[in-house]
């Protein structure tokens, strides 16, 4: 194998070999920093770690991007593994490792925050790690929260950030002034796609100062709209709590004449939420996503479907997905170009004003009294401690990161890919937003639960088929023959 020419080769480390294997590997710090030492990792002396038959990831070891391939397609693009090495690029007494958390909360924040301590000191025997007080600006605030595990011992119990965290606040060279300043020498970014975007940043100016510090980020968003990876951490939590919300709105329309419970669930650009939830509950009859476009009056519209499920029923549940029908809001309440401090478009309260529109529409009717309840709890859901399965989720990341960060990898996220934790490039998880996919299965089988109509008129239809479509992690992205029977039937 050699490497292909580039001529971003020092920002993208691209390895390819036979039949179309391709390697998209992450910087190291031996790139731009020659002659560094090397020490024996001390995990292969950690007593936790003795019953291990295998200590270490073998060098050469890689995770394919896609797992179902045709059979004379190519090997397709892979990251380079997560886990331990043999030797490492920083002698643990010398580490001085910090942790920033930015963006909106989510899920298993304090979990991860926990687990690089906990990492780092009983993998690693590092004792010098410090958090970083309210997201970027932090830096150069001077807000620093000494961390240990004593201190974060039962941090995975709450919701939120022990460290506190804020949108926007990203200047480069202050950030980088303070890292070097305190003699940091290993940096974990927990945060969203801008948050990443700004890690990459920090990275390359890092890179061009040639220090020695290793950056590594984890990426964190509630509505999984991060791509190459499986899933992001909280997913699972937040779709578990969404049930609730789910059934109280199912028991609020089974408890009156023509009830309708509306539910609006987090997924500003990405479904997911709305649609595992839906998938999970089994109680509600129309699911609304901002992939799937829907209209409200006419034949075919939300306001027909509605009726025709009130009678035939006599209640009614609707999910909606923040981000869905921001199309449909008026002008007069749209707020046209503006932004957080994130960079996020501000959305209008879809679930406020659907609400009221079902009234107006039912009132005017005045052959049909409706019930409705409007129910948000987007909030509540983002505060909520992880669950089970995502505490598991983020204790493998934590490691991840931390064996990366250990081995002189720098300038990557880690995440799992089919199934598998691996180090990617900044890039790969900021060029793109991981979307619900309507001509797939999962979609189809979501229609299929609810028994809603797609809502899409035929100039819909014919534009999603002819689109490019993103390949998502939690469906198949290849074009199969049973795709191309599914989407027929949606037609």
């Amino acid at each position: 194998m050699g490497e292909a020419p580039n001529s971003q080769q020092q920002k993208q480390k691209i390895v390819t070999g036979d039949g179309g294997y391709v390697l998209e590997d992450v910087p190291h710090l031996s790139d731009y920093i020659p002659n560094l030492p090397t020490y024996p990792n001390p995990v292969q002396d950690n007593p936790s770690y003795s019953v291990v038959k295998q200590y270490f990831v073998d060098e050469d070891d890689t995770v394919a991007q896609k797992i179902v391939v045709h059979k004379n397609s190519p090997r397709g693009i892979h990251f380079r593994r997560a886990g331990p090495r043999q030797k490492v690029y920083f002698d643990p007494e010398d580490v001085h490792a910090c942790i920033v958390t930015c963006g909106g909360l989510c899920p298993g924040l304090n979990t991860v925050i926990r687990e690089i301590v906990c990492g780092l000191y009983y993998m690693y025997g590092v004792k010098r790690v410090m958090g970083i007080d309210g997201g970027y600006r932090g830096f150069y605030s001077k807000n620093i929260i000494p961390l240990t595990p004593k201190v974060v011992n039962d941090i995975h119990k709450r919701g939120g950030t022990i460290l506190g965290t804020s949108r926007g606040g990203h200047v480069t060279k202050k950030i980088v002034d303070s890292i070097q300043d305190r003699d940091i020498n290993q940096v974990y970014i927990i945060g969203g796609d801008g948050t990443q975007r700004g890690a990459a940043v920090i990275f390359e100016e890092i890179r061009r100062r040639g220090l020695n510090v290793s950056v590594a980020g984890i990426p964190k968003t509630i509505d999984n709209d991060i791509p190459v990876i499986d899933k992001s951490f909280g997913f699972d939590s937040a779709v578990e709590e969404a049930q609730r919300a789910i059934s109280a709105a199912h028991v609020e329309a089974t408890s009156f004449e023509n009830g309708i419970g509306l539910v609006k669930l987090m997924g500003r650009d990405s479904g997911f939420i709305a649609m595992y939830a839906t998938l999970a509950s089994r109680d509600v009859d129309c699911c609304l996503i901002p992939e799937s476009p829907f209209y409200l009056e006419g034949r075919g519209g939300l306001f027909e479907y509605i009726e025709h499920r009130l009678k035939e029923n006599g209640h009614m549940v609707i999910v909606i997905a923040e981000g869905a029908g921001q199309e449909l809001v008026s002008e007069s309440l749209r707020c046209t170009g503006k932004q957080d401090p994130s960079g996020n478009k501000l959305l209008q309260d879809v679930g406020l004003w659907i609400s009221e529109r079902i009234k107006e529409h039912f009132s005017k009717q005045k052959k049909m009294l409706i019930n409705l309840k409007y129910i948000d709890p987007t909030y509540m859901i983002r505060a909520i401690p992880s669950n089970a399965s995502d505490n598991v989720y983020c204790t493998l990341l934590a490691q991840s990161a931390v064996h990366g960060a250990m081995a002189g990898y720098t300038g990557f996220t880690v995440g799992p890919v089919n199934g598998r934790h691996a180090y990617i490039p900044f890039n790969r998880i900021t060029e793109t937003q991981n979307k619900v996919v309507i001509t797939d299965r999962m979609w189809a089988r979501l229609l299929s639960s609810t028994n809603q109509p797609s809502f899409l008129r035929t100039r819909d239809i014919i534009k999603a088929h002819k689109e490019e479509e993103p390949p998502t992690q939690l469906s198949d992205d290849s074009i199969t023959d049973d795709n191309l029977m599914e989407k027929q039937v949606l037609c």
